[in-house]
């Protein structure tokens, strides 16, 4: 098994500039300036809501992916669900945080393998700052390995595997360990690897750090996995205005039409697209205020505009189980 080791990350920072000549999309046989999308579902077994947000998106709407949150209370219900729908995309959330006030989780590997996964109210931390402050990457490869042995437990392969958070970005030795376990078990993992045009500006990125990202995708796919091109991970921080946010048809629309601007600013290659879909009840706000992102975000994948703008933009669908799938096939 390939090991990316926390000196070789370093290196790669320091490396020659790498050019690709071709995207992901098209080394997984995709045409040449195809533009591939995950409508990727973040969060599932974090709530009820949640869960029925992202049934609803992916029976009902055009997304087509989603990952689950293991160590959150209504997991359960959504593993019952896939057992009754095998073919769902569905990967795990791996979650390192708790960052509700109310609404807590500790990790699946217990305070007694992770202490410093645990703040004071036996939770882990809220925020990522205060993983990386008091969680060694040993406790984070636990964690990573509990929630996935809890998965399998219940039934769940994983298609891949994605962080809530993006903890496990945090630092090089926590991404180590992310890929490490990916490559092990041969499960794909959310990695942006490619050309990064959106994700770059989005975290304003400088060209060192893009230029790691693009290294260790060349590893992550050497290895047999997919690879990401671009990642857009926007849609949580728009601002919804405050006449729309109790209004379902202003909310749609504004929030389609944010999304639609989003769709014509990919690059050709493979794109995943997060978004946070739920059916909002009278309940989720004792959870979260995010209440009015999540909602919009569902209405848009039920939106037939949203549908047609995809359609009119060439936009090509795909899965992380097709990616693997074309992945597989490349290595025979």
């Amino acid at each position: 098994m390939m090991r990316i080791s926390v000196v070789l990350i370093l290196i790669f920072i320091f490396s020659n500039s790498y050019s690709q000549d071709s995207t992901y999309a098209e080394r997984l046989g995709y045409p040449k300036g195809a533009r591939v999308v995950i409508l990727h579902v973040d969060d599932v077994g974090m709530s009820y809501d949640s869960n029925e947000g992202a049934i609803q998106a992916m029976e009902k709407g055009v997304a087509n992916s989603c990952s689950i949150m293991m160590p959150c209370p209504w997991v359960p219900q959504f593993a019952h669900y896939m057992k009754q729908h095998a073919n769902v995309d569905a990967g795990l959330h791996l979650t390192l945080t708790s960052e509700w006030s109310e609404y807590r989780w500790g990790p699946v590997a217990g305070k007694q393998n992770a202490p410093g996964l645990v703040d004071n109210e036996g939770a882990m931390w809220r925020t990522v700052p205060e993983v990386v402050q008091h969680a060694s990457a040993d406790e984070i490869e636990k964690e990573i390995r509990a929630q996935l042995d809890r998965a399998r437990t219940m039934g769940i392969q994983p298609t891949h595997l994605d962080t809530h958070m993006g903890t496990l970005y945090a630092t090089p030795a926590f991404l180590e360990r992310y890929i490490k376990v990916g490559i092990e078990n041969k499960i794909p993992l959310m990695f942006p690897g490619g050309h990064d045009s959106i994700i770059s500006k989005q975290m304003s990125m400088p060209p060192a750090q893009v230029q790691m990202l693009r290294q260790l995708g060349k590893q992550i796919w050497s290895s047999g996995l997919p690879v990401l091109d671009d990642l857009y991970n926007e849609t949580y921080s728009w601002t919804v205005p405050k006449d729309s946010s109790a209004d379902d048809k202003k909310l749609q629309a504004w929030k389609t039409r944010k999304y639609i601007e989003a769709i014509k600013q990919l690059k050709p290659g493979v794109t995943m697209l997060i978004m946070h879909c739920t059916a909002t009840s009278e309940i989720f706000p004792y959870i979260s205020d995010s209440g009015p992102v999540r909602k919009g975000d569902l209405l848009v994948m039920l939106n037939p505009e949203f549908k047609k703008a995809l359609q009119d933009e060439k936009i090509i669908l795909t899965t992380w189980r097709e990616l693997m799938q074309r992945r597989t096939e490349r290595m025979k």
